[in-house]
This record gives structure tokens, sequence and C-alpha cells, in this order.
């Protein structure tokens, strides 16, 4: 009969051979686990030595720095919606008892704030008082209020934009366009 190949090459020693190579390449302590499950084993990525950083590490340096500036954007974000709460609550502070608009005002005395015509009433002593600029109109949760030229400083000094209205007594008696402060529309 004839013999089998692998019959023929254990007889003439080579596959011997071989069997004793494979187990002096493989580590006698344990086997390869990957390996063993007929998976291959894993290399290392090469290192680079031309300066340049693989792919995932700039993926990952961007996504850290994008970090640290959405982290940094909400600070500052929080930092200024802190200070315009401090700033709201001192003009409210300063707005306490200071507010001199009367339920029974009979006269309108309109002036232009925030691109449109607005109105306040006062009595005829206020608005001798208002054109002279020793009465302010200070914007206050929706509302305009009347008060003194002194508060009315203190609410810019805080925060310009709330001042509707203060006339400046050194100015002349007449608007930009000609028309006297006092003119009853």
């Amino acid at each position: 009969m004839v013999d089998s190949l692998r019959d023929q090459l254990l007889k003439s020693g080579i596959v011997k051979q071989l069997k004793e190579e494979q187990r002096k390449s493989v580590p006698a302590s344990k086997p390869n686990a990957s390996f063993a499950k007929g998976k291959p084993p894993h290399k290392p990525r090469p290192v680079r030595n031309d300066g340049e950083i693989d792919l995932a590490k700039a993926y990952a340096v961007r996504a850290q720095t994008e970090a640290a500036e959405r982290k940094r954007a909400e600070q500052e974000a929080a930092e200024l919606a802190r200070l315009k709460r401090e700033r709201k609550a001192k003009v409210q502070k300063l707005l306490e008892g200071a507010v001199l608009n009367k339920a029974d005002a009979d006269q309108v005395r309109h002036f232009e704030y925030g691109g449109k015509i607005r109105r306040v009433y006062v009595d005829a002593a206020q608005l001798a008082d208002l054109n002279a600029g020793r009465l302010g109109v200070v914007q206050n949760g929706g509302r305009y209020v009347l008060v003194t030229q002194a508060v009315a400083e203190q609410v810019r000094d805080l925060n310009a934009h709330l001042v509707a209205l203060l006339v400046d007594p050194a100015t002349s008696s007449l608007d930009e366009d000609g028309v006297p402060n006092d003119l009853m529309w």
C-alpha cells in the first residue's frame, strides 16, 4: 500500500523538525489567547518619526481643546449673567422709595427711548422739573418711573441703558429738531 503523505513525512523526519521549531518560537509559559481562538495577534502600530501624529491623537487633541473652549465660554457667560443680576439688584435697591410717579398725574411728557416715542404721566410741577433736568425717567421692569436727578445719575452709572430721559440743564430748552421740551402734544 501507499503510505499517506503524512506518514511519509514522519518517516523522513521533516515533520518532527517543523514541530520542534514551532515550539521554540512560541513561548513556553502561556500561548497567545487570541492565536488559540483562531484570530491573528494584534500588532502594535508603528511609531512615526517624521513629527506627524496619528489621526486618533489629532481628534483627541481637537476634542479636548473644543471642550476647554466651551467650558471657558460657559464660565464667561455665567460671569456676565452674575454681573447683570448684581447691577439689576442695585438698581432695584436704588429705586426703592425713590419713585415719584403719581396716580393722579394728568399731563403727558413724551420722549424718545429705544427708537420709539414713549410717555410718562406727570403733574404740572413734575413736568417743569423734568424739563429743567431736576427729575429723570428710568425704565424699570417695562415701566417708566420718575426719579430725582441724583437717582437717575446713579442708575446711569450702574447701567446707562436704563436711563430713558435725563435732560441736561446746560442745554437749551429746545430739542434737536427745534421743538421746545415743554410743548404739549
